[in-house]
């Protein structure tokens, strides 16, 4: 039938929109979780592919001849390795590759184990149609007709691709209004425009961000100024000062959920020694509603929401792409001001998320990475050094600081894919029919451990009463891909509304002279900068940071997600619906839904307002007269001398 009906290049061209339409399909409906509803969400997603996948090809029937198939094969080959990247990538991060994350490439060795295990058996599926037309190629050429498309109908198939995605614009700007301008959730757009388009879209975008450094001025920074200014909340006048002169020990927990809090296996708690910190009866305060800031950058976000009092990028890491901005950040606040002396303690290489250049910027003194450790294989687990092996080895470094000292020790082990030796897990698996949720309660476990040792040892070594101590979840370890087997662990559904509470990871806070307790204020984790610069007395207004004072009394309870959604102590916006939360029904009563409306138009203000900061590099302008700006040259992070085969 091949023989007597040979495929012509057009009818070749149809069949490559078709097959990469359809995987794109699949890719919808399989893999990628976009939050669809409704009528007319199907039909534009059923509608969104075509226009791009069309007009890339579309061009390609100018080359004539054998040449013509091969490079609309090309094409559509490289349509399709697009789009399994960001399947791939959105299996194990919830986003979507854009031209910023491809800066961060240098971080793909140290995470190979983690991708390797977003694999999945069906993948084949993606490239079905390739293997195909690549035998149809070298194979069957008899199969081709080498007759031409005529030229002149070229453009008539481009201009109606363009007129498609027209279509569907205007189909997404009527469900979704100011889709283009004010939307940062990559999902939605994504979901409107297909992920061929939003590549586009996406190259724009940090074409347009590029730009604005260079068009920036001190203008912007007034601008920005004037609102910070509206959002300082003055401080608690019991606790100002209250931790002046006492070290600062920051316990980072790596992909850590306060879902875990209080959960058991088999009769077993998951987190045992947490657990008690959360009850409050212990020194620390424990912030129930404390939620993470993240965006792209995950970790490398929450650091610099912690230490800056801003949020990421809403494109890739700031730590690659903004790493020579000028900061004003807490650690060299506290230098300056109070002569801390400031390090970065983590069991993975310094130059893992552009951390030795970001540091620098940050005026941090010291950074023990992993050449400071013992790096021998039976210490290491998934990413780097095990957390238990990391906190006992850092005891002799804390010990060595200059105090008052300033120290944000990194974990690691509880890290997607969450491996962990039979040995070290010490909690049975849930069985929950998912490797990654299994594997989470097991080193989530090994971390509630690590950090039981560490805080014991603290004492041993007299570094306890004398400090102030945080301990806080980076960001979610399970993400919305696993939504089936963390809701069979929890016993319980998983939506998009439920899947936000989620988000909670949690803040224990131990300052010398305030009773331990639970407070259910709502926070993140731009609140906690201002917060510790009050406690060791330095007040916040001279700087420039979002976030707001916890334990003072006008500390905003507004906690904005780096996609746009937001929650309140009463309600929460997600996906543009409100919804009670306490019932997580939508909301019907007007007076709430114009408040919810009056809030998200700060919400999205201050997304804008955060990334006019960071692509306009503003606080170069700021000649601030209590801060003097950090010069990186004044810091050298050398190698440690420990041995790996010590």
């Amino acid at each position: 039938m091949i023989k007597k009906n040979k495929i012509t290049i057009f009818v070749f061209f149809l069949m490559m929109v078709l097959t990469v339409s359809l995987k794109t399909y699949f890719a919808y409906y399989v893999d990628l979780s976009l939050g669809v509803k409704g009528i007319v969400q199907n039909l534009i997603l059923l509608l969104n592919p075509y226009s791009l996948i069309a007009l890339v090809l579309s061009a390609l029937l100018f080359f004539k001849g054998k040449k013509g198939f091969w490079f609309i094969f090309t094409g559509g080959t490289l349509l399709t390795i697009l789009l399994y990247s960001n399947v791939v990538y959105f299996r194990f991060f919830s986003d979507f590759l854009t031209f910023s994350t491809l800066n961060q490439v240098s971080n793909v060795e140290s995470m190979s184990g983690a991708l390797w295990s977003s694999f999945q058996w069906y993948d084949f599926v993606y490239f079905l149609d390739t293997v195909f037309y690549l035998i149809l190629l070298t194979v069957k050429r008899d199969a081709l007709s080498l007759k031409s498309f005529k030229r002149k109908f070229v453009p008539v198939l481009m201009g109606a691709s363009i007129a498609l995605f027209f279509i569907n614009l205007a189909f997404a700007e009527m469900d979704r209004p100011e889709l283009l301008t004010r939307t940062f959730d990559h999902k939605y757009l994504v979901k409107y425009l297909g992920p061929y388009n939003f590549t586009i879209y996406d190259g724009v975008k940090t074409i347009q961000n590029n730009q604005q450094k260079a068009m920036a001025s001190a203008d912007d920074l007034t601008r920005l100024q004037s609102y910070t200014k509206t959002k300082y909340a003055e401080p608690n006048k019991q606790y100002f000062g209250i931790a002046k002169e006492k070290n600062i020990i920051k316990i980072h927990l790596e992909s850590f959920q306060t879902v875990m809090i209080g959960k058991k296996v088999n009769g077993k708690e998951v987190t045992p020694f947490l657990n008690q910190l959360a009850t409050g009866n212990q020194d620390f305060i424990y912030y129930n509603n404390f939620f993470h800031s993240t965006g792209q950058g995950k970790t490398s976000d929450a650091e610099l929401a912690m230490d800056n009092s801003m949020y990421g990028l809403q494109q890739g890491s700031a730590f690659s792409l903004k790493s020579d901005n000028t900061f004003q950040s807490l650690p060299a606040i506290l230098n300056q001001k109070q002569n801390y002396s400031t390090s970065v303690m983590h069991g993975d290489y310094k130059t893992f998320w552009n951390r030795d250049q970001i540091y620098k910027r940050f005026g941090i003194n010291k950074f023990y990475d992993a050449t400071y450790y013992d790096m021998r294989e039976e210490n290491l687990e998934n990413l780097g050094l095990k957390d238990k092996e990391f906190f006992k080895e850092s005891i002799p470094y804390l010990k060595a600081e200059k105090q008052p000292f300033y120290s944000h020790l990194i974990t690691l082990t509880n890290h997607y894919p969450f491996t962990l030796t039979p040995e070290d897990a010490t909690i049975e698996s849930p069985n929950t029919g998912d490797k990654t949720v299994d594997g989470y309660i097991q080193t989530a476990r090994y971390l509630d451990e690590s950090v039981k040792q560490f805080i014991s040892d603290l004492k041993k070594e007299g570094l306890y009463d004398n400090s102030v101590i945080m301990i806080y979840g980076d960001h979610y370890g399970i993400s919305e891909n696993h939504n089936e087997g963390m809701g069979k662990f929890l016993g319980e559904n998983i939506t998009p509304v439920n899947f936000m509470d989620l988000q909670r990871t949690g803040l224990f806070l131990k300052v010398p002279g305030i009773k331990g307790h639970v407070d259910s204020t709502y926070a993140s984790q731009i609140d906690v900068m201002p917060t510790i610069l009050h406690l060791v007395g330095i007040d916040a207004k001279p700087y420039v940071i979002f976030g707001t004072d916890l334990l003072s009394q006008k500390h905003n309870q507004t906690v904005i997600f780096r996609n746009g959604d937001y929650i309140t102590p009463t309600f929460k916006s997600v996906n543009g619906t409100v919804y009670d939360n306490v019932t997580n029904e939508p909301v019907k009563d007007k007076q709430i839904l114009e408040q919810a409306a009056k809030i998200k138009n700060t919400v999205t203000t201050e997304l804008e307002m955060s990334d006019s900061l960071m692509n306009g590099d503003l606080l170069r302008f700021y000649d601030n007269k209590d801060f003097k700006k950090v010069n990186p040259a004044d810091f050298q992070y050398k190698n440690g001398t420990v041995s790996p085969t010590k």
